[in-house]
């Protein structure tokens, strides 16, 4: 029988990045800012192919030292990863998922594959939502990178169901070619083939700014540059699915970029069904009967579809959280980045409105703090608004592991209505003020007025506006939310 004792190893070896004694090697790390780690050349190299490459590359000075750079990686990302080379530990609990992800790809540049697979897992497994949210960033990263296979097969996954993620964001112009081509090579891509067509044109158009904006006035040069740029995506589309009618309104003022044949053949089909032609056909792609449900009614910047069913099941006041189909739709009216980030912005836009969501992504401490107001927001009168069914929340996130709501018991000053004073409080738990961006006025407190738990931790919390409880915004956004019909 054999006994493994690794707890303990990995404890002795820790102690001696923390002590090194007869240290071989200094790794200066961190730009503009540095640090310089003492380390030992047969740990790093017994434990790692990068740095055992590496190392062998360099000699020792006079001193015996081998002296290493790695500017280009974070002091606070190079501590998580050699505390993991020495003793075989790391602990994520209070990263930010944007700090995670940049350790997935420093550990995916010095080779830790074992990391590498641990931090996809972790993603998948526990911070999808934040994978959807930063969608456009992560699908580009994980087409770019050879070893990341669990985030693009979740990516695919979401890509296949919901195109528009990829085809409306802004960036679909900017994505490289094998990335648009591994989009548009899917059997069950879930969208119509007219549709794939209009934005491969598109992306065809965008890597060529100088053609004209009107097809009609394209030369043979112009529909020769379009036809070369688009030479590996242009195989891909299923031409004999397409109807009639879109072949004619979408395909006919292009078909210049088509082999001669081709185009032929396309016709052919359309006026004589049963003809053989020699053309490849591709299968029709494998959409689904159903309606699945659209990705695109959330339109946020903070939020995910699954923090909306969480919203949603408070309001319908649900023991358990909704998982799919969710009753209602978030309407965005509201973004501080595009409308502004004083408070009266939100009585402006929001006049006479019922059923609000305030969600807000805190400066510095990435939590995602918010509130439900089911009455009607009044420009034109301040005064303190009745109600039972309103509550403020913190929603999950990397710092807290489980979202809390907090829901009103002093109905009659639920919300505080004081747009000439730029005030919309709920109760004391959340209260917005002024310039949410750059007047640090806006706080959580704990007072007669507060909702019955609180939302931010107690070294946050006053029983007034201070140092300790104010905060400013990255970001926040208001929703209208209604049943969907």
């Amino acid at each position: 029988m054999t006994t493994q004792f690794y707890e303990r190893l990995s404890n002795d070896l820790t102690q001696l990045l923390e002590n090194p004694i007869d240290y071989n090697v200094t790794i200066e790390v961190g730009e503009p800012d540095k640090k310089i780690y003492k380390v030992h050349s047969y740990i790093l190299q017994s434990r790692n192919s990068y740095f055992q490459k590496k190392l062998n590359e360099i000699s020792f000075n006079e001193n015996h030292i081998k002296v290493f750079k790695m500017s280009n990686i974070s002091i606070k990302i190079f501590n998580i990863i050699i505390k993991y080379i020495y003793g075989g530990i790391i602990s994520l609990e209070k990263l930010e998922n944007s700090v995670i992800f940049d350790l997935l790809i420093t550990s995916n540049e010095l080779n830790l594959d074992e990391l590498v697979e641990h931090l996809q897992t972790h993603f998948v497994n526990n911070n999808a939502s934040w994978l959807r949210l930063n969608f456009s960033q992560v699908y580009r990263t994980s087409c770019q990178v050879k070893n990341f296979n669990i985030i693009k097969d979740f990516c695919n996954n979401i890509v296949s169901k919901y195109p528009n993620t990829i085809f409306e964001s802004e960036n679909f112009q900017t994505l490289p070619e094998d990335t648009l081509i591994s989009i548009i090579e899917k059997d069950d891509l879930q969208l119509e083939e007219s549709k794939i067509w209009q934005y491969v044109i598109q992306w065809g158009k965008a890597q060529n700014p100088t053609l004209p904006s009107n097809v009609d006035e394209w030369t043979s040069d112009n529909f020769l540059t379009l036809k070369t740029t688009l030479g590996k995506c242009l195989p891909q589309i299923r031409y004999f699915s397409i109807s009639s009618e879109d072949v004619f309104e979408m395909i006919f003022p292009y078909q210049q970029i088509l082999e001669p044949k081709l185009w032929s053949d396309i016709n052919s089909k359309l006026l004589a069904p049963n003809r053989p032609i020699s053309s490849t056909v591709l299968p029709p792609r494998k959409v689904l009967n159903v309606t699945l449900p659209t990705r695109t009614t959330l339109t946020s910047n903070i939020i995910t579809d699954e923090y909306t069913l969480e919203i949603s099941s408070w309001i319908d006041r649900r023991e358990s959280n909704y998982t799919e189909n969710n009753p209602y739709e978030f309407k965005l009216l509201v973004r501080g980045s595009r409308d502004g980030f004083g408070v009266k912005t939100i009585y402006e836009i929001c006049d006479k409105v019922s059923n609000t969501v305030v969600v807000l992504k805190v400066k510095d401490t990435g939590e995602i703090l918010g509130g439900y107001n089911p009455c009607e927001l009044d420009k034109n009168k301040s005064a303190t608004i009745r109600s039972q069914d309103s509550f403020a929340f913190s929603l999950k996130t990397a710092n807290l592991k489980n979202s809390i709501l907090s829901r009103v018991e002093d109905f009659s000053n639920a919300i505080a209505n004081y747009p000439q004073e730029s005030k919309l409080f709920f109760g004391n738990t959340l209260c917005l003020e002024k310039n949410l961006k750059t007047d640090k006025n806006s706080c959580c407190l704990q007072n007669q007025y507060s909702y019955d738990k609180l939302i931010r931790s107690e070294e946050l919390i006053d029983s007034g506006l201070s140092d300790k409880s104010g905060f400013n915004v990255e970001e926040y956004e208001v929703f209208e939310v209604s049943k969907k019909k």
